[in-house]
């Protein structure tokens, strides 16, 4: 094979030895100075990384939680959030997943709240998409922000304002919000004060905040049904137990760059469609493929087998829950995260009470403590049992259907758990 030497080539021989000798060094300065620009750009890639900070589970609304009048169309809503752990910049993820029409943003901001429908003025950002300030979700989709520099602290009160175009008849969000959201006509989205707002105690469209952390930063992300989600918690307190292991963790030196991930659905089944996508079907969205994971916590199945009509149907969907959380486990391993199971609390004098579905309680609760499927075991049973009668909730930690926790059973829920399990 002949190999031609171009007239640059020539050119570069044929002068003389100090001009050459001056491009060897250019050449060979320019190459150092892409290698340390390669270095310099690795070691700002890798000393940080997205990790979720908040997340709900997003399911389709219910009639009876829609957002009141004057609804979203051409109206902008503010809602606010408490994040986990803090970080520089953050993006925020936005969910049209169950709805049947296009939902339009026309403007977008991020702020601090300082508290009801008020913002910090100072704070409050605007969110992009792609660069474009207006972005629309077809059906069945889900959209993250452009990141943005914000300096968010941990357990911060965030709040993220959406003025809407068109929005669609039914309606992506997380009824159980716990927490009050505020409406007013028109685009307001750089308005800092919302009196005078529509409230509701719902979140719409909202799905997720990740955080640029460091790289010792991770999450716990919790699945779970209205024990998760904070039913007998107090409104606009943030007072769930996933939010009382959140300060535990903050509060610890050696956990706290933990951020903590509520996915509870009131109503919600492992198995089937309750409310909401069943928690097998949604455990990889909701789970597997949030930010920075490093652990999970399940607690969940009190409804598949409270709505179960005799024992031979417990018995069945005991073994189906047992073979759920085997999967699970098994789906979580293989993107290396851990998984806690919790056992299912006492639920003796609740609406769902009978015999035969307790066998199955008992069933569930003694496979999570002795298969050692699970990495460990957050033993909730035990904390909130009544010591005199250990099938029931204790009176002082129940919310009124010795179902579901007080205030004071999910401090006890969220103080009890074991912070060695996140180090």
């Amino acid at each position: 094979m002949t190999y031609k030497t171009s007239p640059l080539c020539i050119v570069f021989f044929k002068g003389n030895r100090s001009f050459k000798h001056s491009l060897s060094v250019m050449a060979m300065l320019f190459v150092l100075l892409c290698v340390f620009s390669v270095i310099g750009y690795a070691k700002s890639d890798v000393s940080n990384k997205w990790v979720g900070t908040w997340s709900t589970a997003p399911q389709l609304v219910e009639p009876g939680n829609m957002p009141p009048s004057p609804g979203l169309n051409n109206n902008t809503l503010r809602q606010v959030v408490r994040v986990s752990i803090g970080g520089d910049s953050l993006r925020i993820r936005f969910s049209n997943e169950f709805s049947k029409g296009t939902v339009t943003m026309t403007a977008v901001r991020v702020a601090v709240s300082i508290g009801s429908c008020m913002i910090e003025a100072s704070t409050n950002k605007e969110l992009k998409f792609n660069g474009k300030s207006e972005v629309s979700m077809i059906p069945g989709t889900a959209i993250s922000s452009d990141p943005v520099a914000f300096a968010l602290k941990p357990r911060m009160d965030v709040a993220i304002t959406i003025s809407f175009g068109q929005t669609s008849l039914d309606v992506t969000g997380h009824p159980g919000s716990r927490t009050t959201s505020y409406l007013l006509t028109g685009n307001k989205a750089s308005k800092s004060d919302f009196t005078g707002s529509v409230q509701t105690d719902h979140w719409y469209i909202i799905n997720g905040i990740d955080v640029r952390a460091d790289t010792s930063s991770a999450a716990v992300a919790i699945l779970g049904n209205s024990i998760t989600d904070g039913r007998g918690s107090g409104t606009n307190k943030q007072n769930r137990w996933p939010d009382i292991l959140s300060e535990c963790l903050m509060k610890n030196a050696k956990t706290s760059h933990v951020g903590v991930l509520n996915l509870g659905i009131g109503g919600n089944c492992v198995l089937r469609n309750c409310l909401g996508p069943s928690g097998f079907s949604r455990f990889k969205r909701d789970i597997l493929d949030q930010q920075g994971v490093r652990w999970c916590i399940v607690l969940e199945g009190i409804n598949d087998i409270g709505q179960t009509p005799d024992s031979v149907v417990a018995f069945q969907v005991a073994n189906d829950l047992i073979a759920a959380y085997k999967q699970m486990i098994q789906d979580a391993h293989a993107k290396g995260i851990k998984v806690y199971g919790a056992t299912i609390l006492p639920f003796k004098k609740s609406f769902y009470y009978t015999d035969y579905r307790e066998d199955a309680r008992n069933t569930v609760n003694e496979w999570i403590r002795t298969s050692g499927y699970f990495d460990a075991v957050i033993d909730f049973d035990k904390v909130m049992r009544d010591p005199n009668d250990t099938l029931s909730i204790s009176p002082v930690a129940q919310s009124g259907d010795y179902l579901h926790p007080n205030e004071i059973g999910y401090k006890l829920m969220g103080e009890d758990i074991d912070l060695s399990l996140f180090e």
